[in-house]
């Protein structure tokens, strides 16, 4: 499974690219000297800060150790403090020489590269090579270790793409190829702007796992990512090397309305040739303003058609929320799937799920709710308080203890419910932020039942990101840049940070097995805690403030209940029982642990569920004990 999520990953990386952002060395101090002053911890350089700078520096230049040899960088790789804290004065400075000198030793590894490639064509390629060699893996000694290393990276390439359609397979190792070649000509261009791009990333990176600098192009996909929804004609494209394929067309924009088709091939956008061009130039080509044109030249069956697609808002409403219903006795358990929390001029997370549940609510006798957060990464923290509201009537959702110490309490203060029946919140090791948010404050108050992997991700973290979503997206040349400000705990007073949210029933499901979440990223936080918030005192509120909304504010305060606990022994002990007897739920957990998924085993769990069937008959289980 693991092997799914870096491909998943490497992709997405590839797909958006680097467009490099308009600074010098004054911006570089100038950011970083931002990005302190806001972080949690990171408030000035120290040597040993300092070394793992120059040590991520290096892994973001060849992650894969298949350029510099080990000899190449012993004057900066593992540095003693003491090295350390004369590179400390120089960055001090402003003074980056030394990641100008790591630089143009890759220009110089580059061209061995070129020359080992030459040779790997007329080597036979090693059998039997497993991707578990390459999980931590050191630079080599010699060109003669790295030559090895190269066909045995090449021979597992090879065999993934032997599984494939003849014409896929060549199309596939040809991008890979022109990929490798794509970046080491950006690389070997010499342009200082690239170079201060990556300080900023290595400092970044260094300061803690979620910190980070973006490039222009990279700020602009990252809000996409927050909230599904951009300015362009709606389609998802693939990079076919002799132009972009169509892979959907997304229902309701722009490009729906016209004769545009799934397969199309696109050779031309505003009659600029784009094949072999960079999948992120084409994409750059094809978005603009609302209201705009873009004439878009595509190959079909052979013929040639032109396609004049309006530019319009792309809301992906899929990546958003859906919805089912499954019968259960005289109604139906409604499940529903919130994929991110996400905010917008005309949309929100708790909105849209608000809505969902009515309109279910309008056909159906809800006998319990199942909200799905497997997939859900985060997003928009007011939006966590939000959803959470839906589900409990008032009371403190979320508490953020920021860079300065300071404690600061969000609550859901309407006093409105949209659903108070029988509650199900499924989570797995990738449900993370704003999800555990929500998760586990619905499980303090013991208003849900929590179901899913052994742990969610962990991040109890809360970042700030300096392009402002309201700003019409209008990203800074200079790149942009979110930072750790500090954690977040729930109204227990206990922080997911690093252990993620425990479920009440662990119910394994397809992330089970996979590495994933804090505990393993670099330089993570630690956990934390601050004090139990059931009873709320209002104590960071203002005191005159305090006593206006106090008698208010206290009428109808969620209570912490204890009813699911009663039933939860039984309910673990139905659920472990039936997992056991699952003959395909065994066979399930069997492959998981071998972590020898293929292609179509692999999707056939999917659109199985097991985990989503378990989690359903828990709900079932929870009605009738909550009746009887």
């Amino acid at each position: 499974m693991r092997r799914y999520l870096f491909i998943v990953v490497f992709l997405l990386q590839v797909a958006f690219g680097t467009t490099l952002p308009q600074i010098n060395s004054n911006d570089v101090e100038d950011i970083l000297g931002k990005m302190m002053e806001a972080h949690v911890s990171c408030k000035s350089f120290t040597a040993p800060l300092i070394k793992r700078i120059v040590n991520q520096f290096l892994e973001n230049l060849d992650p894969n150790k298949t350029y510099f040899l080990k000899e190449d960088i012993t004057s900066w790789h593992d540095i003693p403090l003491s090295r350390a804290e004369e590179l400390q004065g120089q960055v001090v400075e402003g003074d980056y020489q030394t990641f100008f000198a790591i630089h143009e030793q890759m220009i110089h590894a580059i061209k061995r590269r070129e020359r080992l490639e030459a040779k790997l064509q007329a080597l036979p390629l090693p059998e039997n090579v497993s991707i578990e060699e390459f999980k931590e893996i050191a630079w080599v000694e010699s060109e003669e270790e790295l030559l090895d290393r190269l066909q045995r990276i090449k021979a597992l390439q090879m065999h993934a793409a032997s599984k494939l359609d003849i014409s896929v397979r060549d199309k596939a190792l040809q991008r890979i190829e022109k990929k490798r070649l794509s970046r080491e000509e950006e690389l070997s261009a010499k342009d200082e702007r690239l170079v201060f791009s990556n300080i900023l990333k290595a400092c970044a990176s260094s300061f803690d796992a979620h910190t980070a600098y973006f490039t222009p192009a990279e700020a602009t996909q990252f809000m996409i990512q927050v909230q599904q929804r951009l300015f362009g004609i709606g389609v998802q494209l693939r990079d076919n090397l002799d132009g972009f394929t169509v892979v959907k067309v997304i229902e309701g924009g722009p490009a729906s309305a016209t004769s545009l088709m799934k397969d199309d091939r696109i050779i031309a956008i505003d009659e600029e040739p784009v094949v072999g061009m960079e999948i992120l130039d084409a994409v750059a080509l094809i978005r603009g303003e609302a209201g705009s044109s873009v004439m878009i030249t595509v190959l079909r069956e052979e013929e040639v058609h032109e396609i004049e697609i309006t530019r319009g808002e792309v809301v992906i409403q899929e990546a958003r929320i859906d919805s089912q219903v499954i019968p259960f006795g005289d109604g139906v358990i409604a499940k529903i799937g919130l994929h991110a929390f996400y905010q917008d001029p005309q949309n929100s997370s708790a909105s849209d799920l608000f809505q969902e549940i009515a309109k279910i609510k309008e056909e159906h006798k809800i006998k319990g709710l199942i909200l799905d957060l497997r997939t859900n990464a985060g997003g928009v923290l007011p939006q966590a308080v939000a959803v959470t509201g839906l589900f409990i009537t008032k009371g403190i959702v979320v508490s953020i203890k920021d860079n300065n110490g300071r404690v600061e309490h969000l609550r859901d203060i309407d006093g409105r419910t949209a659903y108070d029946g029988p509650l199900v919140v499924l989570t797995s090791k990738a449900s993370a932020s704003a999800a555990e948010i929500v998760a586990q404050t619905l499980q303090d108050y013991g208003r849900a039942l929590v179901v899913g992997d052994e742990h969610t991700y962990g991040k109890g973290s809360f970042q700030t990101f300096t392009l402002d979503a309201s700003n019409e997206g209008k990203v800074n040349p200079k790149g942009e840049f979110k930072v750790t400000r500090g954690r977040y705990y729930t109204v227990s007073g206990k922080s997911p940070q690093l252990v993620g949210v425990k479920p009440d029933i662990v119910i394994p499901g397809l992330y089970t097995a996979m590495e994933l979440g804090e505990m393993h990223a670099k330089y993570a936080l630690e956990t934390d805690s601050i004090e139990e918030n059931f009873h709320d005192n209002l104590s960071d509120i203002p005191a005159m403030q305090r006593e206006q909304i106090s008698w208010l504010y206290r009428y109808n305060l969620q209570p912490r209940v204890t009813t699911y606990q009663r039933h939860l022994e039984a309910l673990a002990k139905n659920s472990k029982a039936r997992i056991e007897q699952n003959k395909h739920y065994q066979k399930f957990l069997s492959t998981l642990e071998a972590d020898e998924f293929s292609s179509e085993e692999m999707q056939l769990y999917v659109e199985s569920d097991p985990q989503l069937h378990e989690a359903i008959h828990v709900t079932q289980d929870l009605i009738v004990f909550l009746k009887g």
